[in-house]
């Protein structure tokens, strides 16, 4: 008998390719695709999975509200993904439970979908129940108290994982579905989209001007009135970034402008 599996992430070309990568796998049948919590709680209630792929963020709730409202009888199986959430990677690895950090290689996938195949088959599933319950506590007793801002950016470099602290970040600009940011010394990629990582970031210090930019304000140096009322940004390292009309007012009032 297959293991029905749920596949629940807002991005349909992630839920399409870990649904491709599950195709190569006998014992798996994807039984439902969900893009919303809210469609992932009534799929699970409904078909009680034995296996589900869990997005930490969706548009409309975490991965972790999932879990809180489904039904305890419905609770399968949990590999999560997730896209550096702020503190969900240490909780996972404390609590024993596996997840998928994006982007992930399909070597990866494979040894944790096999690891919860082998646990479904081995009706061993109960075994992790109360380390979901008890990541599902931590997860309700930090995010009332846990500031909602990274004090350190993790950015994943082969199989390590280094924390930029923020203070050391002059910017960060888009290059296609990468973030590269910048510090004094070095360079570093990470792959998030700028409207992820202005929300993680100390609102205080750090302010986006252009789709494609984000400015630690302490590294600016000052600001060049160009033609026809445009703003041009010049950095402590002489970088010059121009400030998009849509971002212009917020950027004004941030400094004391407007």
């Amino acid at each position: 008998m297959k293991i029905s599996t749920v596949i629940i992430d807002d991005e349909p070309l992630a839920r399409q390719r870990i649904a491709n990568l599950l195709k190569t796998i006998d014992d798996i049948e994807v039984v439902e695709e969900c893009a919303t919590g809210k469609k992932a709680i009534e799929s699970i209630n409904e078909l009680n999975p034995a296996l589900i792929f869990l997005d930490i963020k969706l548009k409309d709730m975490t991965g972790f509200d999932v879990l809180q409202q489904i039904e305890k009888s419905a609770r399968p199986v949990i590999i999560f993904v997730t896209a550096f959430d702020q503190f969900a990677l240490k909780a996972f690895e404390y609590f024993a439970l596996d997840y998928l950090q994006k982007p992930f290689k399909d070597e990866r996938f494979y040894e944790s979908t096999n690891k919860a195949i082998e646990i479904i088959k081995q009706k061993q599933s109960s075994l992790l129940e109360n380390n979901l319950q008890n990541l599902l506590d931590y997860v309700n007793n930090n995010t009332k108290k846990h500031d909602s801002t990274l004090k350190k950016l993790p950015v994943k470099l082969g199989n390590k994982i280094v924390f930029i602290n923020n203070e050391d970040i002059k910017y960060i600009l888009a290059s296609g579905y990468y973030a590269e940011i910048y510090t004094e010394s070095k360079k570093h990629l990470l792959r998030a989209s700028l409207s992820n990582l202005i929300e993680d970031l100390d609102k205080e210090n750090f302010i986006r001007i252009h789709r494609s930019t984000i400015l630690n304000l302490n590294y600016i140096q000052e600001l060049i009135n160009s033609n026809f009322g445009e703003i041009d940004v010049k950095m402590a390292d002489n970088k010059l970034f121009r400030i998009s009309k849509s971002f212009k007012k917020e950027f004004l009032i941030k400094m004391g402008l407007s």
